[in-house]
């Protein structure tokens, strides 16, 4: 039985990574191989297949990730992230800042990737935990929260947009739906889930290399005003593009353009362009400082990056094996819960909420017209559910194990748990939904 495959993959991959504390890297490509001979996969073309997964992972990540902890590194060796954390603790207090990082991470999240944002929004975390004394996750763990249910309920990420184009749903009246399902049920978590036994239990350290250990006078830090310009500078690049996407059905070398530079990857290659100027020479820190900051980032993201990529591997894997035909050809129920549930298994089998959300939508798709439902709830119920149960073979769940110096068997807790809730919060949400909307067209 293929799920029976994965959940014995997932295992092994746990006991080789805590007990023989073998390399997350080594791990996954070992698990991976595994899976594959058991899947029949031809050896001769097992290691094209670990090799595709591969790049395809770090080729969608690596300049995001790379290019955005440089951002934040050199942010963090300026003073910038301190000023910024310094005004938020200023604006809430201590107490507070749960609940400002929730705010942050909304406002940047709705249109930006989880990783994008992240890599954004973490060195200020990381800032607030030196300046607070708070734990890690205290702080953290909110924004993480926040930043999946934005890009795994809402239009305009990429997996919201694909099924709504595949459903013919309008994306903003998705979007506007999907607003009071994701609002609330992120903060929610966002706010409960630091405060849980088992979460306060867990203690981990800033990883090293990934953000300045100096403490700055009010002097040396440069003002807020162009430390918020730049940490708001790609947010404000992509969510363009973005909302001009939306906006637009034509083409022009205008539109191309605005595409190109809010492009992630573009987008944060600017942003680093300006921050070496903002936080070099212009407040007196030479190049070679700037530099040493980007060069000492690089270095701290390169074992993140190979494990990222055997992640990578180890779902491309899956995929050739035919895990995916098997969970769209085995369920069938009521639509609503139909395009949850898919979304859920597929999201476990796969690790990729898009994949997921691409796939459900294509099983549930001949079963709209006739059912009534509104064809945006059948988009929100697809989305909800694959952020469900990330694990093992999500890359997101390494990015955020690494950035939060986790066990293996400490982010499952955390990051499995936290995503299981929100995917049946808002699988809750969308039929709540359905019903109101209902009531409301009677």
């Amino acid at each position: 039985m293929p799920l029976l495959v994965v959940a014995i993959s997932v295992l092994i991959l746990l006991l080789l990574m805590t007990r023989f504390r073998l390399n997350g890297f080594a791990a996954l490509l070992l698990v991976a191989v595994g899976v594959a001979l058991v899947r029949g996969i031809p050896v001769a073309t097992i290691p094209d297949v670990l090799s595709d997964g591969i790049g395809g992972q770090i080729g969608d990540t690596m300049l995001t990730i790379g290019l955005g902890a440089m951002v934040g590194r050199v942010m963090g060796d300026s003073g910038a992230a301190q000023r910024i954390a310094g005004k938020l603790l200023d604006a809430g207090g201590p107490r507070g800042v749960q609940v400002a990082m929730v705010i942050t991470s909304m406002l940047i999240g709705v249109t930006m990737f989880y990783e994008v944002a992240f890599i954004i929004i973490v060195p200020i975390a990381f800032t607030l935990v030196r300046v607070t004394g708070a734990k890690l996750l205290w702080v953290g763990l909110p924004m993480s929260i926040t930043l999946s249910t934005m890009h795994s309920f809402l239009p305009p990420h990429p997996g919201p947009t694909a099924v709504a184009a595949t459903f013919d749903a309008s994306v903003g009246l998705t979007l506007f739906y999907g607003l009071f399902i994701a609002v609330p049920a992120g903060a929610l978590i966002a706010l409960v889930w630091p405060r849980l036994p088992f979460i306060k239990a867990m203690n981990p350290s800033i990883p090293k290399g990934l953000v300045s250990d100096r403490e700055f006078t009010d002097e040396e830090m440069p003002g807020l005003g162009w430390s918020l310009s730049v940490a708001l500078f790609p947010v404000i690049l992509i969510a363009g593009a973005a909302v001009t996407d939306l906006a637009t059905s034509t083409e022009s070398p205008f539109l191309n353009v605005v595409a190109f530079i809010g492009s992630a990857p573009i987008a944060l290659l600017l942003t680093l362009c300006l921050a070496v100027w903002a936080f070099g020479p212009r407040i007196g820190r030479s190049l070679e400082e700037v530099g040493a900051s980007c060069t000492s980032a690089a270095q701290a993201m390169a074992m993140i990056l190979l494990v990222i990529g055997a992640g990578g591997a180890f779902k491309n894997v899956l995929v050739e094996g035919g895990i995916s035909e098997y969970t769209t050809d085995t369920w069938s129920v009521s639509p609503i819960i139909l395009a949850w549930l898919i979304a859920v298994i597929l999201r476990i089998a796969l690790g990729s909420a898009t994949v997921a959300v691409v796939t459900a939508s294509g099983v549930v798709l001949p079963l709209l017209a006739g059912s009534g439902i509104h064809p945006e709830i059948m988009v929100l119920a697809v989305a909800c559910g694959s952020i469900a149960c990330s694990h093992v073979n999500d890359p997101g769940f390494w990015l955020f194990k690494e950035y939060f110096n986790l066990s293996v068997v400490e982010a499952i807790k955390v990051r499995t748990s936290y995503t299981t809730v929100l995917a049946v919060l808002g699988l809750g949400g969308v039929l709540a939904a359905e019903w109101a909307l209902d009531i409301l067209t009677i």
